[in-house]
């Protein structure tokens, strides 16, 4: 019946390629010292650029994720993949004209909804596509978007420079605008209901996911979403708050040079991807609650430690290993969010989620750590409170572990009547 469906496994390919170039964004923190260097902007002003790129995602992603469920993902990838070229294109021109507004409007506004679109569909794809293997490929698919920064960071850095920060916004909007918007007319839905010739739900985890289908309007009326919502901005504020201020916290709290920062921005980028596939990988045998529940435990030890680590080995360590968790965090909760309200409209829920997680999320952490640091020259007490976050944390996911289970004793009386 469905014989001239296209192969999976390239819509995968393409949707990884999508998440590499939206993914790059993680290696702003290489941008803000030369920013400062260069321009009359203080560290919060700039930090600011990256905060708002954060929040403008959320809003691409729900715009995105209502737009794809009702035309399929490659127009929204097409649109997305074209405002994300135009908003490096405005920034380069406005780090020229030492226009702060215009770096705002172009790398903040313009690109973060661009990236949003672009970064939700393929998600949204791949649930559908692969019913079977719904967490590893989840997982390998956000891969690409945490492993952008590996590849980003250091060739960033190298061509700032070389070149100088106007060049090199230039030459990745030409990049991102080819392969986002390429890649993206590989993108599309399966039918309604398909699912793989032979396959049924039969393990443990599989067998917890809903098989109706909730509309965005039920899923938001119900505690489970806003359960999901919280989990997710907590882990993601915690995450942000590092990622966002790695190059000039090594140099700071390790005395790294420029470069050697730049390492350790692309050591967290490669960690970032790993906990997404990781993780993914992990919760289809484990419980998609219970490896959030580690993600958070394992925080707990880490935040607190953070700070009193001056040696290289050991603050490169601590800053992945919050990379490993903060990428897992974003590839299990796709997941969950399916496995709660079924694939069907996961565009639409998910983005919405997104929305509301990063502009929560992006307005206090990056800000919030760079204002600390300016004000008592330390980024300590930032990274401890959120280690006191993470413990008062660590009941949710027993929530979400509680919910999966009666979806399961649900479906498995539906199924006997």
């Amino acid at each position: 019946m469905h014989a001239k469906l296209p192969n999976r496994w390239v819509i995968a390919a393409g949707a990884i390629a999508i998440q590499i170039c939206c993914g790059s964004l993680y290696s702003w923190s290489v941008f803000v010292k030369p920013l400062t260097a260069s321009q009359p902007w203080t560290l919060v002003q700039v930090s600011a650029a990256f905060q708002i790129a954060l929040a403008f995602i959320g809003i691409g992603a729900m715009l995105g994720g209502l737009w794809q469920d009702r035309i399929g993902p490659r127009l929204v990838i097409s649109v997305g993949g074209v405002l994300y070229g135009c908003g490096f294109l405005i920034s380069a021109f406005s780090t020229e004209h030492h226009s702060l507004a215009g770096l705002y409007l172009g790398y903040g506004l313009i690109s973060g909804i661009g990236i949003g679109m672009a970064y939700i569909c393929p998600v949204a794809a791949i649930v559908k596509w692969f019913p079977d293997r719904r967490g590893l490929m989840i997982g390998a698919t956000v891969m690409g978007y945490g492993a952008g920064a590996v590849f980003m960071g250091p060739i960033a850095a190298r061509l700032i420079i070389h070149s100088g920060v106007p060049a090199t916004f230039r030459i990745f909007s030409l990049v991102y605008f080819a392969i986002v918007v390429g890649a993206g007319q590989l993108q599309l839905n399966p039918p309604p209901g398909w699912c793989p010739a032979g396959w049924e739900p039969r393990t443990a985890v599989s067998r917890m996911a809903s098989r109706i289908d909730y509309t965005v309007k039920e899923a938001i009326r119900t505690w489970r979403f806003w359960l999901l919502w919280l989990l997710l901005v907590i882990n993601t504020s915690a995450g942000i708050m590092i990622i966002s201020q790695a190059s000039p916290l090594a140099q700071q709290q390790v005395g790294m040079s420029v470069i050697e920062a730049s390492s350790v921005v692309a050591a967290i980028s490669i960690f970032n991807a790993l906990g997404r596939i990781v993780w993914a990988w992990t919760s289809d045998r484990m419980g998609r609650a219970q490896v959030y529940f580690a993600l958070f435990a394992i925080q707990v030890g880490v935040f607190f430690a953070l700070p009193h680590l001056h040696a290289a080995i050991p603050f490169e360590i601590a800053v992945c290993t919050i990379a490993l968790c903060y990428g897992g965090g974003f590839s299990v909760l796709p997941i969950l969010a399916a496995d709660f309200f079924g694939p069907r409209y996961m565009g639409g829920i998910y983005g919405w989620i997104t929305m509301a997680t990063w502009v929560v999320a992006a307005i206090p952490s990056p800000l919030l750590i760079a204002h600390v640091r300016e004000v008592t020259g330390t980024y300590d007490y930032a990274i401890t409170v959120i280690g006191f976050v993470m413990v008062a944390s660590l009941p949710l996911p027993l929530l979400a572990a509680r919910a999966a289970s009666r979806i399961a004793t649900e479906q498995a009386a539906l199924k006997v009547s």
